[in-house]
């Protein structure tokens, strides 16, 4: 088994141990592979992984002393039942060393993170949290929403819990101090103030309606209140608006008072009791009935930049502070921690936390259980946010179950459907067909499984669904055969919906006979009479057809997930159909980028006129090379 490198900050050594031999849980073959493993295991810091005979990761752990630590696993008498379990799984370890053991907390993050193991906790929300991006790359800095890797020049302020914040208070920036959102080649091809001026949410840089150093200063001002400085913002536009209408200038005025009205809605959209702290990261778990949430409040520059709960996967017998512990880092390990970590609990290792925040933020990072003060007040809030949130979760996975049993009564299921699949295609007269996947269980949508399909076996006419579908359908479940022909990955759906009627179903089961799956049960919900909603009829494999009551939750829930598919489907077409109106014949051609399709283009003025062009004309364009002039003359002449 190929192993990915590890990061090279860490210079680790790498050793893998396999022990060959049955695949079935056998606690003393497991026992047997470990103990092959410690007779050459170092007595140093590192990662340890455990796999089974397939070479899936099964659990990934850290180590001061790896020796010491592996050994427990042999001792299977003081394990846990879910750890014995894992053991008698185990065939094979692989082992990294670190330099410390805070280096392999960082490395163990990682590691779960990308391997997913089914024995540690993990963190199920994998979405990016955004953050308001202030550029720093142009003379006139852009301010925009910014997911994913932070490579742009400029200062970031985040995290916000969510997009919906971060919109929020972009809005109310663009009020307050007037800074550009548009793209740097907009910005640069305008000739006129655009609509955001005429609606005083834009000074208009791009035609000099205001000077560079007066945009410096509104720059200065939003870094100012981004950074918990709003009273000094607030003191310095209410100064500016008295001395306008002194002047006698209150159109002027106006629109100071504009803007400290847009400052005021901010602040009390933030608000939240968290005076005497400046920068913070709050979370509070709370726990029940099996389920662990945990809840966690962003504060910046004394303002309330929103909370998102977490429930975090395979926390049974894991005791909770371990469970907080393990989601701390696996949840900095995308997100910049803050300078004060307020959680609810004492953590077994909190000084090795620290350590470990403090190597990957690169400046000091406290993890603190305040007993008493503002603090205290703001985690007391965090704790009961968290058992409102947990409350909620268990009354509707309690909703959610029973739906799902009353489906698996109504399909005639094994058992209530921990995956359900629906497909759905999307084209306009037969142009940039898409198929699509959505994924749903018992703790609804699986976003990071949903899929797209691109149409583009040349046999499947232009406009034709049932071939669509056979297309998108072959495609998955030969995939499906390849990486999990034995079916314990828990990929495989328990029930496939087809937005379509008898015709739909008829060739999903073709091509499932086909592709020799005969235990995966497919349904088809299409729109009653005049496609009127709430009358959808329910296809099963054999020709029966059914309906449920008006106000049935099983009929609500299949429509959602239906429109869900549908809405996805509808998404990855209009992406596609957007990228093909921007698409140039440029952009096959090998060894052209951005950067030289936009000099030819701006020489020759269209592609068209690059397709026609002499070979002379193209070794005389900027940026082009005698041997890329005869590739580009070449592609598009090959005759020649």
């Amino acid at each position: 088994m190929n192993e990915p490198s590890a990061p090279d900050r860490f210079n680790e050594e790498k050793a893998t141990y396999t022990v060959r031999g049955s695949d079935k849980p056998d606690l003393e073959a497991g026992i047997a592979a470990i103990r092959e493993v410690l007779k050459t295991l170092p007595a140093r810091p590192g990662v340890y992984r455990m796999t089974d005979a397939r070479g899936d990761v099964l659990y990934v752990g850290k180590a001061r002393v790896l020796k010491n630590r592996v050994t427990n696993y042999t001792q299977v008498s003081r394990l846990p039942q879910r750890l014995n379990r894992m053991v008698a799984q185990t065939r094979g370890m692989t082992i990294v060393t670190t330099n410390t053991e805070a280096e392999a907390l960082l490395l163990e993050a990682q590691l779960i993170k990308r391997f997913r193991p089914p024995y540690n906790v993990l963190l199920r929300d994998d979405k990016s949290f955004p953050f308001i991006l202030l550029r720093s790359d142009h003379d006139f800095p852009r301010v925009q929403l910014h997911r994913g890797a932070r490579r742009a020049k400029g200062d970031y302020f985040g995290p916000f819990a969510g997009a919906g914040q971060v919109r929020k208070t972009l809005n109310a920036l663009q009020k307050l101090f007037l800074l550009r959102s548009c793209t740097d080649s907009f910005f640069a091809n305008r000739d006129r103030p655009c609509l955001l001026y005429q609606i005083k949410r834009c000074s208009a840089p791009c035609v000099d309606r205001i000077s560079a150093d007066d945009y410096a200063e509104l720059v200065a001002d939003a870094k100012a209140f981004l950074t918990g400085k709003s009273t000094q913002v607030q003191k310095k536009l209410g100064q500016a608006m008295t001395v306008a209408a002194d002047a006698m200038d209150f159109e002027l005025a106006a629109v100071y008072r504009d803007r400290l009205r847009a400052l005021t809605f901010i602040q009390g959209a933030q608000a939240i009791n968290a005076e005497g702290v400046s920068d913070a990261d709050v979370f509070a778990l709370a726990s029940r009935a099996g389920t662990v949430g945990i809840q966690a409040f962003f504060i910046r520059g004394g303002q309330n930049w929103g909370h998102r709960s977490f429930f975090p996967a395979h926390t049974a017998d894991v005791p909770e502070e371990e469970v907080l512990a393990s989601f701390l880092m696996q949840f900095y390990e995308e997100v910049p921690p803050a300078r004060l970590v307020l959680v609810d609990r004492d953590l077994t290792e909190n000084a090795l936390l620290e350590e470990a925040l403090c190597e990957r933020a690169g400046r000091k990072v406290r993890i603190h259980r305040p007993q008493r003060g503002e603090q205290r007040k703001l985690l007391e809030q965090a704790q009961r946010n968290a058992v409102e949130e947990l409350d909620r979760r268990l009354a509707e996975s309690s909703t959610q179950g029973r739906i799902l049993q009353e489906l698996a009564d109504l399909f005639e299921l094994e058992g209530p459907p921990n995956r359900i699949e629906v497909y759905d295609n999307s084209h306009v007269m037969g142009t940039n067909m898409v198929g699509a996947m959505i994924v749903a269980g018992p703790e609804g949508f699986r976003k990071n499984a949903y899929r797209k399909f691109n149409i583009r076996r040349p046999e499947t006419a232009p406009g034709d669904d049932f071939a669509m579908m056979r297309e998108v359908l072959e495609r998955r479940f030969a995939r499906l055969e390849k990486e999990d022909p034995d079916r314990k990955s828990g990929e495989w759906p328990d029930l496939l919906l087809i937005d379509g009627g008898k015709g739909q179903v008829s060739a999903v089961c073709k091509v499932l006979e086909e592709a020799g799956v005969e235990d995966v049960p497919v349904v088809g919900i299409s729109k009653g009479p005049d496609r009127n909603a709430g009358r959808e009829h329910f296809h099963l494999p054999d020709g029966r057809e059914s309906m449920l009551p008006l106000n049935s939750p099983t009929l609500f829930y299949l429509q959602r997930i239906r429109d869900e598919a549908h809405r996805f489907a509808i998404g990855a077409h209009r992406a596609k159909r957007a990228k093909a109106f921007t698409a140039s014949p440029l952009d096959e051609v090998p060894g052209i980028g951005p950067a030289r399709k936009k000099a030819l283009l701006m020489h020759f003025g269209t592609a068209k006129a690059v397709r026609g062009a002499a070979l002379e004309d193209l070794e005389r364009a900027p940026g082009v090379s005698s041997a890329m002039a005869r590739t580009i003359y070449d592609y598009f002449h090959p005759a020649g």
